[in-house]
């Protein structure tokens, strides 16, 4: 079994119709789904095969700007995200489209594999886009002066290096609580807006089941 793919990326907005202007307006994404109770608000943006997400509550606000790669000694463990574009065109597209619209845009860089433009969102958060202009042909692909050993045992996971699984969870033991964003799931099937996965409705009960 494997990672397929990024479900989302989740940060926190201050200012939810301004993160919408953004990234629906002017980024192109699809505002996707959505909820929002008790003064909280969760969002959905959907690009290509993946999702970016955000928060929206009482007392947020926008981060500390802090530019793309450069060194802090703050407790800080995101740096930026980069969304891929398909084309050279369709990068500069973006730089003049973000331009145009009163946002600094610092690029085009070229980082060898890839092109990349940076600039923030409204909340400060760092994004990239990149342009991915080489094809590996062998992982892992490295060009350091001063490799790590365990480069060497290859790009696929090293055999032994964890415990093995002894105590698996029993099928009937896999259920899920109730979260912030439980109450979509009926919403969304009664408005016709989405339906449940084959696998999901495998195990659901009628109407759907509601596990503690």
């Amino acid at each position: 079994m494997q990672i397929t793919g990024v479900n989302h990326m989740a940060f926190i907005t201050d200012d939810m119709e301004k993160t919408i202007r953004f990234y629906r307006d002017l980024l192109g994404m699809e505002l996707s789904a959505g909820v929002g109770h008790g003064g909280f608000r969760h969002y959905f943006f959907r690009f290509g095969d993946n999702h970016i997400a955000f928060f929206e509550y009482g007392g947020a606000s926008p981060m500390e700007r802090k530019f793309h790669g450069t060194m802090t000694d703050k407790p800080l463990g995101f740096d930026h995200v980069s969304f891929t574009v398909e084309s050279r065109e369709a990068l500069f597209h973006f730089k003049d489209k973000l331009a145009a619209a009163g946002f600094e845009v610092t690029g085009a860089i070229d980082h060898g594999t890839i092109w990349s433009i940076y600039f923030f969102d409204p909340s400060n958060i760092p994004l990239e886009l990149s342009w991915d202009c080489m094809e590996l042909l062998k992982t892992p692909a490295m060009d350091e002066d001063d490799p790590l050993a365990m480069v060497a045992e290859g790009a696929g996971p090293t055999p032994g290096v964890w415990p093995g699984v002894t105590n698996p969870t029993p099928p009937a033991e896999m259920t899920a609580r109730p979260g912030n964003g439980h109450t979509m799931r009926e919403t969304f099937l009664r408005e016709g807006l989405a339906r449940d996965t084959p696998e999901y409705q495998a195990i659901a009960e009628p109407p759907h089941q509601k596990v503690a």
